[in-house]
């Protein structure tokens, strides 16, 4: 494994293994405007959520690697206190993009980038029209992390009102994911797309505490071809079947007969084959079922 110091690389080569690491990270593309008027449009990747209870927005225009300079939205959040935080989805990320210029002070980006400037109702900062969701926000509190190149500016927002496009709503009024299309960043040129096969869910086990991988018999936590995230899904039950159901389930399945039938007197590989079944069925989310198979 390698180890790294962080002081003991040039900053510019630490700082691209962190974003490479540390992903993806959603975006904040945020619109402020400065004393004077003027809108700003940024991307920063440097962000995320930090309670809801009052909502709390962090992100970071961390001063620039190559020569300690600041942003200017970073300029313009500490003379207004007011920002609007739009998300980013696949449709918009070309042009987002193009806004993440360093363009001179004073520049719309809006403008060069091709968005739409919506009117906030609460804050003075425009709205990005084409973004499924965007935050009006006051800023709270900014905490500067040093004054060396790298170092974060930590803006801290909380939401005043919050805007979602009625196209990525489910029919009960919730945000769909797959509609949102969202893109994360990640390191040097990389993003990610939020959508199709990339997407899956995992259960919270909120309520029910699962068994835990080592109470797992040691057939299957030792296996040759069960995954890691294979036992994550089997311990996460709170038991496991019983022998009865797991016998009944091997009678009813063709598959699982036919691998009994055929390796009876090869214990080894009737084993392999049985845990080679049992992982094709908790690829497909069949958590019950693989553990019959496991058991039978």
């Amino acid at each position: 494994m390698k180890t790294i110091t962080p002081k003991e690389l040039p900053l510019a080569e630490f700082h691209n293994a962190l974003l490479t690491a540390i992903a993806p990270r959603p975006i904040c593309f945020a619109s402020t405007i400065d004393a004077a008027g003027n809108p700003n449009l940024s991307p920063f990747s440097f962000f995320n959520i930090f309670g809801s209870n009052p909502t709390t927005l962090i992100f970071s225009p961390a001063r620039r690697v190559r020569d300690n300079t600041i942003k200017h939205t970073l300029e313009n959040v500490m003379a207004t206190k007011e920002v609007v935080i739009n998300v980013v989805n696949y449709n918009m990320v070309q042009q987002m993009s193009l806004a993440s210029c360093e363009y001179p002070k004073g520049v719309n980006e809006f403008e060069k980038a091709g968005f739409t400037a919506l009117a906030s109702e609460k804050v003075k900062p425009f709205r990005v029209k084409e973004s499924p969701v965007q935050f009006e926000c006051k800023v709270r509190e900014i905490i500067e992390t040093g004054n060396e190149g790298g170092a974060g500016n930590l803006v801290i927002a909380e939401i005043i009102l919050m805007h979602i496009d009625e196209s990525v709503l489910t029919i009960d009024g919730k945000i769909d994911q797959h509609k949102m299309d969202l893109v994360g960043r990640l390191g040097s040129d990389w993003y990610v797309r939020a959508n199709g096969d990339a997407l899956f869910e995992v259960p919270k086990p909120n309520k029910n505490l699962g068994m835990g991988v080592n109470s797992l018999p040691d057939t299957i936590r030792l296996s040759k071809v069960l995954t890691g995230n294979d036992l994550g899904m089997l311990a996460n039950e709170q038991a496991m079947p019983d022998s009865d159901s797991a016998e009944i389930f091997k009678r009813m399945n063709k598959e699982v007969m036919e691998i009994h039938t055929r390796f009876a007197h090869d214990l080894e590989h009737l084993q392999l084959e049985l845990h080679r079944y049992a992982h094709h069925l908790l690829l497909q989310n069949k958590v019950t079922d693989a553990w019959k198979v496991l058991l039978g």
